[in-house]
């Protein structure tokens, strides 16, 4: 008996361990930003040096920058480890750049009460508002949600169009011919017609790369449709929907999916997930290029060099005014930032600073609120509205600047008044301090802005070494003082 113990402790002891296979977890959660993109593509590295089985990406955004969303895909298309975009938990949406991502993804999942879709791009860019002709490069896009939108058209859909989707059935605009639907000729601008073309062909290419629905894929571009989770499962949109990612991981146990060109089966059987947090630099950069954030330190950059400027040599609020302008610079830079409602920013603190100085009756000082607070308004570019800035806080914002620039503008406007004092006048009054002992009616010294002066005691009592006296005439180089506390007759 104890032969046969021995020998399978010597069996078990010979076997080969078998291989626990790694999942790695990352949270896309909000606007697809420089940030969000930062955090997926340092992931996905991390993931291929870690050797992981698997790179569960689970998202719930409404949309983002095109830029930063053709980074994530292409970082997933070249990725050697398989990515399961997961929409999650119930009730999150991957709608417009998450529905490119979804579709980008080796697997696409979701999960129940969840939606994906409204895929159309929305034009943005920096520069001011004008028209564009065909001729004219074409700008940086988005593709934003657009149920985000209060009110808005997609890009390249009429009016008509628009009231006939409301009251249309899904179903029955997928069962229409191409020419009824997707193929039928865009309207709006040249440059509207670009931007829609472009981003169809690109959902097309990555449709057709994974084999999942392309029709629908268009009309999510062109028509802004969406689905739910179910829905999306029947039309061949997604490869399943899970529950959770305990049940996302069982059903991809054994399931092959092609990486690289090549096919590859998952090992799923109890994984070891492991979920990446941020690290400091990608929060840092989150935190700075937010839409608020950004507008917020932009005001406090104006302010700061402001203060400087008025009161050079203070050091401290030019040295924060400029860090805090440097790193808004930082953030319109990744920002849509519409230039014009900068210059109007900035044009209306001009004004009000003006309204301090120039007898204006308040010309000035409300032009200046005006603007300020139309180019708040219109300051990102962005027809979404996944980058606005709440109104509350930019009227805050403009009452605050008013009531800043217009009372310390007041004040040194005040101070330029009043005359330049110099001589007696300047001397009298001040205080001193006794350098050695003086008695009544004897003279002695002081010092008094750290020079020393012949000072004559007029007073009864003796001044002693280190007291504080003041100044009550001069007659030459003599001054007379008495104590501090001894009021003149």
């Amino acid at each position: 008996m104890l032969r046969i113990l021995a020998l399978l402790v010597l069996l078990l002891a010979l076997s080969p361990a078998r291989a626990v296979s790694s999942v790695l977890l990352l949270e896309l959660d909000g606007v697809i930003g420089p940030a969000s993109k930062d955090f997926v593509l340092r992931g996905l590295a991390t993931a291929q040096t870690r050797n992981a089985e698997l790179v569960i990406l689970r998202m719930n955004t409404p949309g983002g920058l095109d830029d930063s969303m053709r980074d994530i895909i292409q970082a997933i298309l070249a990725s050697p480890i398989p990515v399961a975009s997961y929409v999650a938990p119930s009730g999150a949406r991957a709608a417009s750049a998450g529905t490119y991502i979804l579709y980008a993804s080796h697997i696409a999942a979701m999960a129940p009460a969840t939606n994906l879709g409204a895929a159309t791009p929305v034009q943005i860019g920096g520069g001011f508002p004008g028209g564009q002709d065909e001729q004219s490069e074409a700008p940086a896009a988005t593709p934003v949600s657009a149920n985000d939108q209060a009110q808005n058209k997609p890009s390249g859909q009429s009016s008509d169009q628009s009231a006939q989707s409301d009251d249309t059935d899904p179903d029955e605009v997928l069962d229409r011919p191409p020419d009824e639907s997707i193929d039928k000729p865009l309207s709006g601008s040249a440059m509207e017609r670009k931007i829609t073309n472009d981003a169809r062909a690109y959902i097309r290419a990555l449709a057709q790369l994974r084999g999942r629905n392309v029709e629908w894929a268009e009309q999510a571009v062109v028509q802004a449709a969406s689905l739910s989770a179910q829905d999306a499962l029947a039309k061949n949109v997604i490869d399943l929907v899970a529950v959770n990612v305990a049940d996302l991981l069982t059903q991809l146990e054994g399931r092959t999916v092609q990486v690289a060109g090549t096919d590859r089966i998952l090992n799923l059987d109890e994984p070891v997930i492991e979920i990446l947090q941020p690290d400091w630099r990608n929060r840092l950069l989150a935190i700075i290029t937010h839409p608020q954030v950004a507008y917020i330190l932009m005001l406090l950059g104006i302010y700061g060099l402001f203060f400087e400027l008025s009161n050079p040599g203070a050091l401290i609020p030019g040295v924060l005014g400029g860090i805090c302008l440097v790193l808004a610079l930082f953030a319109f830079q990744v920002l849509p930032v519409n230039y014009a409602g900068l210059a109007l920013i900035i044009l209306g603190f001009g004004f009000m600073i003006a309204e301090a100085f120039v007898p204006s009756f308040g010309i000035l000082g409300l032009g200046g609120v005006v603007a300020f607070i139309t180019g708040s308004v219109i300051l990102w570019d962005d027809q979404s509205g996944a980058f606005d800035v709440p109104l509350v806080l930019i009227i805050g914002f403009a009452l605050a600047s008013a009531v800043v620039f217009v009372g310390l503008g007041t004040l040194a406007w005040r101070s330029n008044r009043h005359p330049p004092v110099s001589g007696d006048a300047a001397l009298l009054g001040t205080t001193a301090t006794v350098l050695d002992t003086i008695p009544a009616h004897s003279t002695g010294w002081v010092r008094l802005h750290g020079e020393s002066w012949r000072a004559r005691n007029a007073q009864e009592q003796t001044l002693t070494a280190g007291e504080t006296v003041r100044i009550r005439a001069r007659e030459g180089l003599l001054l007379t003082v008495a104590p501090e506390d001894t009021h003149a007759a």
